[in-house]
């Protein structure tokens, strides 16, 4: 016969899988009789947990949102999962670094041994960027992204950080936050300009919630990440077009080994038979190209095209005139 706390478990975690539960079927999931799940919900209830009962020729009960944090249950998974997200939290670009860690501690202190193996095997050490995001902004933003409500708020110029620019406040639609290397972005379309406008989180300062809703607009692509990628790349106002504006190509007096780590994933490389090799790589501009391919520090031979030759040849003109005999 189970006792009255692990039965108490066993209920909290079919109310946590599923949405609604009649009060017949929870009473034969647990081998109870209807009455002892009634007493076994009043007693999650006063332990915190908000679960509703619901109406019906049986009835029925589904587990809400509380006041308040009450105990959670976990299956193995997801408290692994949990714990190493808490580990790497520090480097997502979100001032939570502090909370993260009281959390870990938290999370392992009540975790079973077999587990804390598992957590512990996993060292992890993060390098968190030198921009962070205070987490209010990023809740005001999410939550006006969530509501499809038109955010107010200033821009802080990326130079000197800190300081909010003499503009009126922006008014955008937000359809999308974003974390893309370390930093955090809003897709939004700006009503003003007319057009898609992608805002760094760090540089915003909300201002007090309009409360105006709009109709979401169709994305470009109808993948916000991609759009925005494609934007970072240099695409033009629809977002699609090649991965980079500017493609080219160059044969490279180097083994491939020797410069495949430090390529892009989207670049083609191809290892020739005398140690050297076909580079086909984007820019976002083609002296940027250009400069891409001298950074190997190996002669190489441009391939095409032709734009490429001439930035080649315009980049080695400003760099014989940066030093001057």
């Amino acid at each position: 016969m189970p006792t009255p706390s692990s039965r108490m478990l066993a209920l909290l975690s079919l109310l946590q899988v599923r949405r609604e539960w009649s009060g017949p079927d929870l009473a034969g999931r647990l081998d109870v009789s209807p009455r002892t799940v009634r007493r076994d919900v009043d007693r999650l209830r006063e332990l915190g947990y908000r679960v509703d009962a619901l109406r019906g020729p049986a009835g029925g009960y589904r587990l809400s949102a509380g006041s308040d944090l009450p105990p959670l249950l976990f299956d193995d998974d997801q408290a692994v999962a949990i714990a190493l997200a808490l580990a790497v939290a520090p480097a997502s670009g979100a001032d939570i670094a502090e909370a993260a860690t009281r959390a870990l501690t938290t999370v392992r202190q009540v975790m079973p041994a077999r587990l804390r193996h598992r957590i512990d095997a996993v060292q992890v050490v993060t390098t968190p960027g030198s921009v962070v995001v205070d987490p209010g902004v990023l809740v005001a933003v999410s939550e006006a992204v969530r509501t499809r409500t038109v955010l107010r708020f200033g821009y802080a110029p990326a130079w000197p950080p800190g300081v909010e620019d003499d503009r009126p406040p922006r008014r955008v639609e937000p359809h999308a936050l974003l974390a893309r290397n370390g930093r955090w972005y809003l897709l939004a379309w700006d009503t003003d300009a007319g057009d898609w406008r992608t805002y760094r989180v760090d540089r915003i300062l909300p201002k007090v919630p309009t409360g105006l809703p709009f109709v979401p607009r169709d994305v470009p692509g109808g993948d916000p990440a991609a759009f925005v990628a494609a934007r970072f790349r240099g695409a033009g106002p629809s977002g699609d077009g090649p991965a980079w504006p500017c493609v080219g190509t160059a044969v490279l007096q180097v083994d491939a080994r020797t410069i495949a780590p430090y390529l892009t994933e989207d670049a083609v490389l191809e290892a020739l038979p005398d140690h050297s090799c076909r580079l086909t790589a984007g820019s976002w501009s083609w002296p940027a190209l250009a400069a891409l391919f001298a950074g190997f520090d190996a002669d190489f031979v441009v391939t095409g095209p032709d734009a490429l030759r001439d930035a080649v040849q315009q980049v080695a003109d400003r760099l014989r005139s940066a030093a001057p005999e």
